[in-house]
């Protein structure tokens, strides 16, 4: 493996930040929490798949109040 084949490998990937008006409160919320708390309203028990599927959301998706 090469230094730049290395490098590529450790780069830390940061969550897009996207800005949503009245929908978020004071603090950063990340997709899959947002979805967490949806399904968990309708009903939906979560699970361990659920899981993973909330910190892989929550690693691609920010959602910010409009302030910041």
């Amino acid at each position: 493996m090469t230094n730049r084949q290395a490098e590529a490998t450790q780069q830390v990937r940061y969550p897009k930040r996207i800005r949503v008006p009245g929908f978020v409160s004071e603090e950063d919320v990340g997709l899959g929490e947002v979805v967490k708390r949806a399904t968990s309203i309708v009903g939906v028990r979560p699970c361990g798949g659920c899981q993973r599927r909330a910190a892989a959301l929550n690693r691609w998706i920010t959602l910010t109040p409009r302030g910041q």
